[in-house]
């Protein structure tokens, strides 16, 4: 008998197919607003006709023929060449990541923030190198003690120099991006053979197509590079405020994006997602909710039936620190995530609307993934596992603390407590002065952090890459 998995169903294929076909009928109606002109010129010479200035309607058997042309997996390797994972749009276990964008960095032991630095971009990539629940890097902040003209660059030289794992790259400058891109190559050769960098970008909601997005997708294209293409939208502010129309429209423009990357090369591997919130219009700021995480799954319910490689949100941004707000958010989202059809997960760690990356955040939300795992694969129920004739020979009474299957699987059993913190009786908490819960995890981090080591070729990386970026100037 097969293990006995935990899974999480939210639509109907008759609901799929219905926010299908609504999805169409916004991009053949509404459609899209293409700041591009190149990229205008990409769509009309497929739609043919003329535009409505920068209005680009897209017909239904033009999406089907995206979908068709897309590839339904994506392998991702680490820089070594070795393979990471492969992001299937049928089969995938949930991939995590860290990361994104912060302005600030929040202090493990004291919760302090301070502008993010290049020290802790080093740091951060070197945390996310040795948690072995993390997959993959997505550029975990924004460097402020570097000029703004090279610090993408920057960003991009440390992360491949502190860890052998996949990329994920964010870069606003499309200027930074050409020259991170070449940076890369200068640095490990060819980036379409085994691929570990992946481009990450974003449209404007609500169904725009900006032009430095266009432009970086085209670069990426031209690259023989896998891309994430994700929409984000805040239900009440950039999008509608039902989940049902939230995920419509988000559907149809990651649609759009599909088909504009098919258009520019038949066969570019897409990964696509959304990144939903809800507007808190009492404090003015971008929310999860448990509608969110609703989107998150519905979303790659959406891409599974498409054949698509999906992209998530990954719970990060509610906390003040790795403190209760946070908890909450990263225990749902990692659970509906590895329970729901989520591929990537790559943000987390931020706190504050992921404005300040926090490692002790970080360091918390790997020992979620980690439990989170053992309970989405299920257990087994086969002969060998249920045991009968061990049940009987303890029988009505009995115990199992002696039995050969106890004794086998205990290190397997007691492997699935925490990492972090111990199993206190009342009295042995007592007896060590009542510890805290978050004092403990502090000095789990420290530690961690404390061991943190570069990969072998950190040293040449480095120099042949600040020489690389000197000679850019």
């Amino acid at each position: 008998m097969n293990n006995a998995q935990a899974r999480i169903t939210l639509m109907t294929l008759d609901q799929i197919e219905q926010v299908h076909a609504y999805s169409l009928s916004l991009l053949a109606t509404t459609g899209i607003r293409v700041d591009s002109e190149r990229a205008r010129d990409i769509f009309s010479g497929a739609i043919g006709g003329s535009q409505d200035g920068d209005r680009v309607r897209i017909p239904a058997d033009l999406v089907e023929q995206a979908l068709k042309s897309a590839p339904s997996s994506i392998e991702v390797f680490n820089r070594t060449g070795d393979s990471a994972f492969c992001l299937d749009s049928k089969d995938t276990e949930t991939i995590f990541g860290i990361g994104v964008t912060n302005l600030w960095y929040q202090d493990p032991q004291t919760d302090e923030v301070s502008p993010f630095s290049r020290e802790h971009m080093k740091i951060s990539t070197r945390l996310a190198e040795t948690l072995m629940n993390f997959e993959i890097v997505s550029t975990p902040g924004v460097i402020q003690d570097i000029s703004s003209e090279q610090a993408e660059v920057y960003a991009a030289l440390e992360m491949v120099a502190n860890t052998t794992k996949p990329l994920v790259l964010l870069i606003s400058s499309t200027t930074q991006f050409k020259h991170a891109l070449k940076l890369l190559q200068h640095l490990h050769g060819d980036l379409a053979d085994h691929p570990f960098v992946i481009p990450y970008f974003n449209p404007v909601t609500p169904l725009a197509l900006n032009e430095d997005t266009s432009d970086k997708m085209i670069l990426t294209i031209e690259q023989g590079l896998p891309l994430i293409y994700s929409s984000y939208g805040m239900s009440g502010a950039t999008a509608p405020i039902t989940p049902g129309g939230t995920l419509v429209m988000l559907n149809a423009e990651l649609l759009a994006g599909l088909v504009f990357s098919q258009l520019v090369k038949e066969g570019t591997p897409v990964i696509l997602g959304s990144l939903p919130s809800v507007f808190e219009m009492k404090s003015m700021i971008s929310a999860y909710a448990p509608q969110t995480m609703l989107l998150n799954l519905a979303c790659a319910e959406m891409m599974a039936h498409y054949g698509i490689p999906h992209c998530g949100t990954s719970g990060s941004g509610t906390g003040w620190g790795p403190d209760l707000l946070a908890s909450g958010t990263l225990w749902m989202n990692h659970l509906t995530s590895c329970l729901g059809k989520v591929g990537l997960a790559p943000f987390v760690g931020g706190n504050f609307d992921s404005l300040a990356f926090s490692p002790a955040t970080v360091v918390y939300s790997d020992e979620i993934i980690r439990q989170v795992r053992l309970f989405s694969r299920g257990f087994t129920l086969d002969h060998a596992a249920v045991g009968l004739a061990e049940i009987d020979s303890v029988g009505p009474g009995g115990n199992f603390l002696m039995s050969e299957q106890t004794l086998a699987l205990y290190r397997e059993m007691h492997d699935q407590h925490s990492q972090i913190w111990p199993g206190f009786s009342l009295d042995k908490w007592q007896a060590e002065a009542s510890p805290k819960a978050i004092d403990l995890l502090r000095k789990h981090v420290m530690d961690v952090m404390a061991d943190l080591r570069p990969p072998e070729d950190h040293d040449e990386l480095l120099e042949k890459g600040e020489a690389y970026i000197h000679d850019l100037q």
